[in-house]
């Protein structure tokens, strides 16, 4: 069973904090799916992770390509598993992951912006949805300047 690792975004914005946990993901061996509520903005984040990570771009595609059982990093606005048999899934923009999907999962990650009361809201129903499934999970914040785990259930 999976854990949920829940990223409260207070200092720096998504497109900082993705590409480290992206790289740590490939790291330890995983592909990983991208999940976001915005088409538009998956286009935009398309583009950007040319240029965002320290190797100057993270080996990434857009769901509904032709290869996309062969990306290391899929990004993606549908539920469900990823074509790219993704062992992890980072939920950006309010998109959502669910207890049975967690569960199947290595790791989920929910990055949620803490300028935003709603996504702070929908952020705290899906770790009370998850942990009442029985997930695992921690949750993070960059408040003082660093990452620190902040609480773990």
């Amino acid at each position: 069973m999976g854990v949920a690792m829940f990223y409260h975004l207070t200092r720096g914005p998504m497109e900082a904090t993705l590409p480290m946990l992206v790289e740590k993901s490939l790291a330890a061996g995983w592909r990983v799916a991208v999940r976001g509520a915005d088409p538009a903005r998956l286009d935009w984040l398309d583009e950007k992770l040319w240029l965002l990570s320290d190797e100057g771009f993270l080996p990434h595609g857009r769901a509904g390509g032709p290869h996309d059982a062969r990306q290391p990093v899929l990004l993606t606005s549908a539920s469900g598993a990823a074509p790219n048999a993704a062992a992890c899934l980072i939920c950006i923009d309010g998109a959502r992951a669910g207890p049975e999907e967690a569960a199947a999962l290595e790791r989920t990650c929910i990055l949620f912006d803490g300028h935003d009361p709603q996504a702070v809201e929908a952020a705290r129903e899906q770790w009370r949805a998850l942990t009442a499934a029985g997930i695992a999970a921690q949750y993070w914040s960059e408040e003082s300047g660093r990452w620190q785990k902040m609480a773990e259930r």
